[in-house]
């Protein structure tokens, strides 16, 4: 029988868009058909969206996007003030991002486990599988107890997912989780470290769940930190009402597109003269005819008032060949180099610890 340790063998590697310029690539895709142009033009509204420095990049993740490789790509658009707001799945963020940043990794599964094959012997090893990606359960729950101890460390009282996101950057930054201490880089850290808000509007569905519940059940009958959703919404909605241009690059769809979609009608019934998004891309392979949100299309969107017709794009196509490309194309284009940073966190109020 294959020991754990031989499964647990070939770490994900993160692509870096520094490294490959993908410029001429794109810009000759723009003169084919079907998805190729359809990239094309969202890799130039992107870059248009970043030479707009009046506008505010939000950043919306679904899926599981860091597993896969692209936790390099996110922490550089964040270092160079390529997105401005992150709204996210609490996985991509918590047992992903924030679970490579304590020192665990991704690994590449072998073809034979991609369809199923061998989950129970998986489930023997505490390997838990991601389609091609193996994760070690055991470090997982490292992750868990890890997030209970932060959670432990807050002044009980109710929290927006961001707020909570801030803490567990603290929490690298003081048990010396960083670069500069010859660790990996990550999102979390990066957008402590800039000022970049993380939203997670259904953040209990992941790692921070399971450390919050064994927190809650701990301590019954007194008093306890809780997540509110109605503040995480409340917060992006005051970050529209304070920068009135954005723009959307939303990988996925589902609860943080929604999410980030909605503020626009948030700002309107709040009384500001809320404008609709004036930049959206969307990458889906969500099928638009059930009417579900990840395959639901920009231009449906408009009909609610949230997204400008003008530079909209949807890309039908898988994230991790599209967003490399969409990502790298405006970072060599020096699209963000008269940007600086929006620092959204300031604008919202402080935590308290």
């Amino acid at each position: 029988m294959t020991t754990k340790k031989e499964l647990l063998n070939d770490q994900i590697q993160h692509i870096d868009i520094k490294q490959h310029n993908v410029v001429a690539l794109v810009d000759a895709m723009s003169s084919m058909a079907y998805s190729s142009r359809d990239l094309a033009r969202a890799a130039k509204i992107y870059e248009m969206m970043l030479r707009d420095t009046e506008c505010g990049v939000i950043l919306c993740l679904a899926g599981s996007m860091i597993s896969a490789g692209m936790q390099k790509v996110i922490v550089d658009l964040v270092r160079n003030n390529m997105v401005d707001a992150i709204v996210s799945t609490g996985a991509n963020i918590v047992d992903q991002d924030f679970f490579e940043a304590l020192g665990y990794r991704h690994y590449i599964a072998g073809d034979e486990y991609k369809y199923g094959a061998g989950d129970a012997t998986l489930r023997e090893l505490a390997i838990d599988r991601i389609y091609d990606t193996f994760i070690d359960e055991d470090e997982l729950r490292i992750c868990d107890d890890v997030m209970k101890q932060i959670t432990d460390s807050l002044e009980p009282r109710a929290y927006s997912s961001r707020e909570f996101i801030q803490a567990m950057g603290k929490y690298l930054v003081d048990h010396k989780r960083t670069p500069k201490d010859g660790e990996h880089d990550s999102i979390v850290l990066a957008c402590y470290e800039l000022d970049v808000p993380i939203f997670c509007p259904a953040f209990s569905d992941c790692s921070a769940g399971f450390g919050l519940v064994a927190h809650q059940h701990e301590r019954r009958g007194k008093a306890v930190v809780s997540i509110d959703s109605a503040k995480d919404f409340y917060e992006l909605t005051q970050l529209k009402m304070a920068n009135p241009t954005t723009g959307l690059l939303m990988i996925g769809g589902g609860v943080p597109k929604n999410f980030a979609q909605d503020i626009v009608v948030a700002a309107d019934v709040l009384g500001a003269d809320a404008t609709m998004h004036k930049y959206a891309i969307q990458i889906t392979v969500a099928d638009a005819r059930d009417g579900a949100l990840s395959g639901s299309t920009l231009k449906e969107a408009s009909s609610w008032g949230k997204v400008d017709l003008t530079y909209e794009q949807m890309v039908f196509a898988e994230a991790t060949i599209a967003v490399p490309l969409i990502a790298g194309y405006a970072y060599h284009k020096d699209a963000y180099k008269a940007r600086t940073g929006k620092k959204f966190a300031q604008v919202l109020e402080p935590v308290t610890a």
